[in-house]
Order: structure tokens, then sequence, then C-alpha cells
């Protein structure tokens, strides 16, 4: 009986997996829970399982739901990458999108392409997720996220790799004692409290910790926060420096020290699985992405 399978059930089994619940699956297929309920057992009674159990908790699967998940996400996969015959069209694609991001390049490039997306592709749903490091590989491979936009650093291994544009940092400060009549040397920098970004594990060792001792100038770390737009919060309202990407820049309430030195920059960049490098939308965002970086 498995022959009548649908791709409609696999969309749902694969929503279910992801959500856990009715109702959000629904929604993210765009369709009503009886929609849903309705194929849910239709889909049970081919299988000849009860695939999902209610608990107070949401749906979890079966031990057979979740022996079969990884088959149903490869089929979707495959069918995801099946190329268009003709131009691509993106107006015509009706599709949800998960764009995974650090909070700098939500701000720098995942916000001016949803407003392109509204212009280009309106029928395409975005949903818009916070990097979690520690299930960023799982989710990739189980195709649960299209792209990710992050620095070359933090691009797990197995992901092909488009290098977007190369940012730089600029220090800034609140501080207006702060000398800047001339470039300030890192041994005057050193000598105040810095805010530091160290998005998803807290630490106050950052990037460019080990730069500062390398030139024998370590620095003093007071407060660790967890974006760039508290860090320049913190900052604002503070006698602290910090280091912010410049296309964060300017921010009011902060202002720029000019320095001798500069701690390295970092490669903006784009990743996804390799399934998806002949997926005509994808290709289509990093060429627009592309283009904006380098005019």
């Amino acid at each position: 009986m498995i022959n009548k399978l649908e791709i409609n059930h696999l969309r749902t089994l694969s929503a279910l997996y992801q959500l856990g619940n009715i109702s959000a699956a629904a929604e993210h297929l765009s369709v009503s829970q009886q929609a849903i309920s309705l194929q849910l057992k239709k889909i049970r009674t081919i299988l000849g399982d009860q695939l999902f159990v209610r608990t107070g908790h949401g749906m979890i699967p079966t031990p057979y739901a979740k022996d079969i998940e990884q088959h149903i996400e490869k089929i979707l996969t495959h069918i995801n990458n099946i190329p268009l015959a003709n131009a691509f069209l993106p107006q015509e694609v009706e599709r949800t999108l998960v764009i995974c991001a650090t909070d700098y390049t939500q701000e720098v490039i995942v916000t001016e392409l949803i407003k392109e997306l509204r212009q280009y592709a309106p029928k395409i749903k975005v949903i818009v997720t916070n990097i979690e490091h520690a299930n960023l590989t799982k989710k990739i491979h189980q195709g649960s996220i299209d792209i990710v936009f992050t620095t070359s650093a933090y691009v797990p291994e197995g992901l092909i790799s488009t290098p977007l544009f190369i940012e730089k940092y600029l220090c800034v400060t609140a501080n207006k004692t702060i000398e800047r009549t001339h470039d300030l040397s890192l041994q005057q920098l050193t000598k105040h409290d810095f805010v530091i970004t160290s998005p998803g594990v807290g630490s106050f060792i950052g990037s460019a910790d080990t730069w500062f001792e390398q030139q024998g100038f370590p620095r003093q770390v007071a407060v660790s926060a967890p974006s760039f737009h508290m860090a320049k919060e913190t900052l604002k309202h503070s006698n602290m420096v910090g280091f912010i990407p410049s296309r964060l820049l300017p921010y009011d309430g902060l202002f720029e020290l000019p320095l001798e030195k500069y701690p390295p920059g970092y490669q903006v960049v784009a990743a996804y699985h390799p399934s998806a490098k002949h997926d005509l939308l994808i290709n289509w965002l990093l060429d627009s992405v592309q283009k904006k970086f380098t005019h």
C-alpha cells in the first residue's frame, strides 16, 4: 500500500516531525487543521502505524515514524531539487524558505533579502531562525534549513560555502573623555574595559582576544553580550569600548575611535547542503545577494 503515498502526505509528515503540533503544521503548510488530521489518518492507514502520538507536549513520533524520518526527508529533498524546465520565474514559486542567520547577517543581509522576495517572489513564505550551532548540522542535513548566512569560521563541515564579502571591525564608544585627536595606540585602548559579542555561548573570550595577546596588549572584557544590538546598546550607556562590524554603523550615541592597528575582519558567507547546489531558488538568492555587495 506504500505506493499510495503522495507528495502531500510526505510534506505533512515532515511538518509534524519539525513542529510536533497539528495546528503549527497546518499553519506551516497553509492548510486547515482538519486537513492535516485527515491527511494523518490516511497516512496511518497506508503505513499501518499510528506514526504520531498526542501527549501533553504535542505530537511525538512512534519508533516506526522515527525509523522512516530520514527516508521522508531525503525524498522531499530530491523532489525540491528537481530543476524546472525553462527560465526560473521567482514570481511563480510557491515555497517556504527557511533562513538561518546570525544577528549580524539578519540585519545586513536577510532584512533586505526579504524585501526583495516580497517584490519579486511574493508567493514564497520565509522563516528566519537564529543560529544554534549545536543543532545546525543536523537540521541542514534533515533539510529543515535551506540556507545559512554566517561567517566562514562557523560553517559546519560538509556544506557548500559561497563567499559574499569581507567585513571589518571599527572601534566605538560613548565615552567622550577618550582622546580622539589622533589614532589611539593599542596600549592606550586597552586601558579601557571592553564589551564583546559572544553569540550562542556566553564567554569573556571574543574573536579578537588572541590578536590582542599577539600584539602584547591583552584586553579586559567587562561585559559579554549575546548580540551586536545588545553590545551597541550597552556601549551607548557606559564608558566602555568595543568593536562593532562596520555595516552596523553609524549608531546613534556612539562614535568611532580611530586606531593605529585593527584586529582582522572576517568573511561573510552563505552555506547550504550539497543537495541544494542545483536548487534554482537558492541560486537566485545567492546571485541577488552577491550583486548587492559587489556593486
